[in-house]
């Protein structure tokens, strides 16, 4: 029997529990050991699935860990990935890859450097809302795209999660918080982005906490734009309006429309895995796809009433298993690198009322099939 890869995870926070869930589902990952700095929460993580608790430089430097899976919070991914590629590791990282775009080349160049492979959620973009939608523009289905809107639209942060504060200080936002799952989509369905612009502006100027946790009644003044309205100017030639606000109290946005020469798609929310896919046309209206008999396209989450499809993990598992082939992973490949260009490229044209020339491409990645998801499971 093949030996699994052995994944160790640095930050133990809340999203670590789904990934240890889901990765007995996967064939060629096993999450063996978990680190952080408050040593309790990763006892707590250890305790209920059967891992070992390590120091940080501990797990670097463990025989059974092939792959680091950084899930500490956005301003401490470059510091976090940065010594575990220097360790000889290879690094599968929570979204954003870095929270500059200084951060995101550092780290790239140094896996290169290193012979190493780097990647970054979200693997929401191989599930079968996305890989549905693929097909249908791969197969001519749509024609060309020529335009398009996506749209991440809340009230915010504050009213669910714990600990907002670092979502409103540099590095967080809208963009950089929730941006990766619908460029990253965007890039697999229409391939990189060529050039941006955007206006931005803060709706809400303080906002008080009122998700039970440590900052409950707390007042946040946010240090970052809280509404960013951009244009994506891809190289393909599609012109994509995108929005990112947490000063919305209700919307009736889908989360992504594509309109081509010959049909229009609608994409269901990036931010999970399933949902689903509809393409209409002028003569024959909407006609819904869904995804639920496809792989990985179960309705799973939340566990206590589920309503998603969520297999966190399957980006870490396609990953282990590309280094096992030799092949790069879909996720890799500079992929993070240019989603983080993207984003603060959207940011800089806002500040500085021009438009943005990204620079820092990648390759589209390919598709996953039904055959290839399938065999990522156990």
């Amino acid at each position: 029997m093949t030996r699994k890869m052995g994944v160790g995870i640095v930050g133990c926070g809340t999203i670590a529990d789904i990934y240890c869930r889901n990765a007995p589902r996967f064939a060629d990952i096993e999450i063996r050991a978990c680190a952080d700095l408050r040593p309790e929460i990763a006892q707590a993580l250890a305790s209920k699935y059967g891992l070992r608790v390590l120091s940080v430089p501990e797990l670097f430097g463990a025989d059974e860990v092939d792959i680091v899976l950084n899930l500490t919070i956005p301003n401490a991914h470059v510091e976090v990935s940065g010594a575990a590629l220097e360790a000889g590791r290879h690094v599968y990282s929570e979204k954003p890859l870095a929270t500059s775009l200084a951060g995101a080349r550092e780290l790239t160049e140094l896996a290169r450097r290193k012979g190493l492979h780097l990647a970054v959620a979200p693997d929401t973009i191989l599930g079968p809302g996305g890989q549905l939608a693929r097909e249908l523009v791969d197969g001519g289905e749509v024609g060309t795209i020529t335009a398009g809107t996506a749209f991440v639209l809340s009230r915010g942060m504050e009213h669910w999660h714990p600990s907002p504060g670092f979502y409103f200080q540099p590095g967080g936002g809208p963009v950089f918080d929730m941006g990766p799952y619908y460029v990253t989509q965007l890039v697999q369905l229409l391939g990189p982005v060529e050039r941006v612009a955007a206006l931005a502006g803060t709706g809400i100027a303080e906002r008080v906490v009122t998700a039970p946790g440590p900052m409950q009644g707390q007042t946040i003044r946010p240090e970052v734009a809280t509404t960013v309205m951009g244009l994506l100017d891809f190289a393909s030639g599609a012109k994509v309006m995108f929005g990112a606000s947490w000063d919305v109290a209700a919307h009736g946005h889908r989360p992504i429309e594509l309109y081509g020469t010959r049909a229009s798609l609608r994409v269901p929310d990036p931010n999970f895995m399933g949902g689903v896919v509809e393409l209409g046309t002028r003569e024959d209206g909407w006609r819904e796809l869904p995804t639920q008999e496809r792989v990985f396209g179960k309705v799973n989450y939340p566990f206590d009433a589920p309503i998603h499809a969520n297999d966190r993990g399957l980006g870490v598992a396609e990953f282990a298993q590309a280094v096992r082939q030799g092949r790069t992973p879909r996720l890799a490949g500079g992929l993070g690198l240019h989603v983080t260009a993207v984003m603060e490229g959207l940011l800089a044209a806002s500040e500085q009322g021009r438009v943005i020339t990204i620079e820092d491409r990648c390759e589209r990645p390919a598709a996953l099939s039904e055959e290839e998801a399938a065999g990522l499971l156990a």
